[in-house]
């Protein structure tokens, strides 16, 4: 079982349910990959989503991976790819913090009103893709940003987004 545990802060409106659009992206985001298992396994797997302002990222990015300006979204991972597999199978309480995603707004927002986009729509191709992040997926080489951009696609168009990566001409 996916359990989400977010946390908002302002300026993310309050008007849109963040809880119910992280839980669906992160379900759509997981259930196309080999971890599948995880959405009805047993035991209780945690993401922890933090939907917070520019700075506390840009803090964040510069603590951990050294890049002192703001960026949309970031990932901590809990656990090795490798070891997700025998998670239901050998947590001794049941429970697995699978990992962390933080989002800025004001990055989010900036981008989404670029792709002409709703920042709830942006915002939920972010979480799908902090998800797969949190999976051990990356996009440091093409081969690696193919197969993950190739799972959004997917996560998103079942989710009725459209193709974040569709070039527009204008």
């Amino acid at each position: 079982m996916i359990q989400i545990e977010l946390a908002r802060e302002e300026p993310w409106p309050a008007d849109t349910d963040w809880d119910a659009l992280a839980a669906r992206a992160t379900r759509a985001a997981i259930g196309l990959t080999p971890y599948g298992e995880l959405l009805t396994t047993a035991a209780t797997v945690e993401i922890s989503v933090r939907l917070t302002g520019d700075e506390e990222v840009r803090t964040l990015n510069a603590q951990y991976r050294q890049k002192d300006k703001p960026t949309n979204v970031l990932s901590f991972p809990m656990v090795q790819p490798d070891l997700i597999d025998t998670v239901s199978q050998n947590s001794d309480d049941g429970e697995l913090l699978l990992g962390d995603i933080v989002m800025a707004h004001g990055v989010c927002e900036a981008e989404a009103r670029e792709k002409g986009v709703s920042v709830a729509e942006h915002a939920t191709h972010l979480l799908v893709h902090g998800t797969l992040h949190l999976l051990g997926y990356d996009h440091m080489g093409d081969e690696e940003a193919e197969a993950m951009e190739d799972i959004e696609r997917q996560a998103l168009a079942t989710l009725g987004i459209s193709d974040p990566y569709l070039v527009r001409e204008d």
